[in-house]
């Protein structure tokens, strides 16, 4: 898999909400009522990146939750897979 140019990154960040690009990774944080919320979050992304073999980052304090996502197998740089789990993990939260 081919990693994404800046640019491309840049117009696909666009369709994104809250998504940023910074050290060969997109990322984002997420913020939700208390913990036992953000651990289902953290299990529901689990699923859709098991389903899509991509997983991300992922680091939790409380009732935050940090996701960044690169594609190891492209020398950690951004590639459409990592676009499409954003993608996915957008879908999980909006139903949170």
């Amino acid at each position: 898999m081919e990693p994404l140019t800046q640019e491309q990154i840049e117009k696909e960040l666009t369709k994104l909400e809250g998504w940023t690009f910074k050290d060969d990774k997109i990322s984002r944080d997420f913020s939700f009522r208390d913990f036992k919320t953000a651990m289902g979050f953290i299990v529901r992304i689990a699923f859709e990146a098991e389903q899509q073999a991509h997983h991300p980052e992922l680091y939790n304090v409380y009732n935050s939750v940090k996701i960044s996502l690169a594609t190891h197998d492209a020398g950690d740089k951004v590639t459409g897979k990592d676009i499409e789990l954003a993608k996915a993990i957008d879908r999980v939260a909006s139903r949170q």
